[in-house]
């Protein structure tokens, strides 16, 4: 069995284009490389997208009409020209690149803040909003209100608001500046006045958001305190917060300028940077994947040819008894090689690029990781170029056996 097996060998090998092979070879390690590159540098940058402070982060926008000369005046175009109506919430939660939207709600009662340590106090005017918990981009402690058993009211305030104080109000007053641990220990008072009435609660710091410009209170503190301070009718959100399923959307940014939509901060920005960086990622997967097709097209025009010059030969074979498969088994055996060494040579160029990148990324503080998904997605894709080649060859060897 070994003699005959090394006969059929014999009489194949001798017109195999080594030539062909190794172009085969060549094209497919470099689509391969390409795509299993790719896919771990945008798995290692992705990992900054679950901090908040990081620029890759979920896309949240928080959108407002724009404000006008007439927005205030009686005669204006609208009673609330800058507030968003049931229809136009409805029409941007129907919008493909909307994930959810949040409205934020408005105290509509007086809100007047004290605070006292060493014997003074000092106080001023607040202003207090409420959105769904789904939107913040903390999970403080103590999060959540019950009437008449919380002990406190819990505040989530902008980052940047200590920032404010610490290097503008504090430095030009002589005043001691605060950490955000320290200025969450120190207790407030929330003077709640209206519809004629009138009471004082306490309240504490417990977060800080990078994502929201405001200060925010449970929405079950909010309902309560405009039910008990305010006799007027609840009144339609002027600020809305939209969770967008792609960051850097376009579509999102032409219907809010169609629209006449302001967005808070520079997160628009930040999400064009990572859509940038999904589109160009994106664009190099695909590079890499048409280099591996026209490979398989390659390895395919490279079997053609080889079956044509084979073709007395394997006729040969046919007439001393032996089957399709039987041929087929020798490009088989050589063609599986062939992609296993293509797929640990794209391996290494792989883990050596990932190697290079490792300590710039680190200096940027994102942590890389594990390429063991990588490695199965180039698994993945050599089982099946593998499969089709070895299908196209037996195809190849019975059309020409039955010729």
């Amino acid at each position: 069995m070994t003699k005959s097996k090394n006969i059929v060998w014999r009489l194949l090998r001798r017109n195999i284009s080594a030539g062909q092979i190794a172009g085969y070879a060549m094209a497919n390690l470099v689509g391969l490389a390409i795509v299993l590159t790719a896919i771990q540098f945008y798995r290692d940058i992705s990992t900054v997208w679950d901090d908040e402070d990081s620029f890759f982060s979920e896309d949240y926008v928080v959108i407002s009409k724009k404000v006008t000369g007439l927005s205030l005046l009686p005669f204006g175009e609208s009673e609330h020209p800058t507030r968003f109506s049931k229809e136009e919430i409805a029409d941007i939660e129907a919008r493909p690149w909307s994930g959810k939207v949040g409205e934020f709600n408005s105290a509509a009662f007086n809100v007047y803040a004290k605070v006292s340590f060493g014997g003074s106090s000092m106080g001023s005017d607040l202003f207090l909003e409420s959105i769904p918990d789904d939107f913040f981009d903390v999970s403080p402690d103590g999060w959540g209100y019950e009437p008449g058993r919380s002990e406190y009211v819990p505040l989530i305030i902008s980052k940047d608001y200590l920032s404010l104080y610490n290097f503008g109000f504090a430095t030009s007053r002589g005043m001691p500046q605060v950490s955000e641990e320290v200025i969450s220990m120190v207790p407030l008072q929330l003077s709640l006045s209206g519809n004629g009435r009138q009471q004082w609660v306490n309240a504490r710091i417990v977060g800080f958001s990078s994502r929201l410009n405001t200060i925010a209170v449970p929405e079950d503190f909010m309902r309560w305190a405009n039910s008990e301070f305010s006799d007027s009718p609840a009144e339609a959100p002027s600020r809305l917060i939209v969770k967008l399923d792609h960051p850097g959307d376009p579509e999102a940014e032409s219907y809010l300028e169609e629209h006449g939509y302001e967005t808070a901060g520079d997160r628009a920005a930040n999400g064009k940077a990572a859509y940038f960086l999904s589109l160009v990622t994106s664009v190099v997967i695909a590079v890499g994947l048409v280099i591996s097709l026209l490979a398989f097209f390659i390895l395919l025009l490279s079997i053609y040819l080889l079956m044509q010059k084979n073709r007395e030969k394997i006729h040969e074979l046919m007439q001393l008894g032996y089957t399709p498969s039987q041929v087929a088994r020798y490009y088989h055996l050589i063609i599986s090689c062939v992609n296993v060494a293509v797929l640990a040579a794209a391996l290494a160029v792989m883990l050596t690029g990932a190697h290079y990148w490792r300590e710039p990324l680190s200096t940027l503080g994102v942590e890389p990781v594990s390429p063991w998904m990588t490695v199965a997605v180039g698994v993945g894709l050599i089982l099946l170029i593998t499969s089709g080649n070895l299908a196209v060859v037996s195809r190849a060897v019975r059309k020409q056996f039955y010729s």
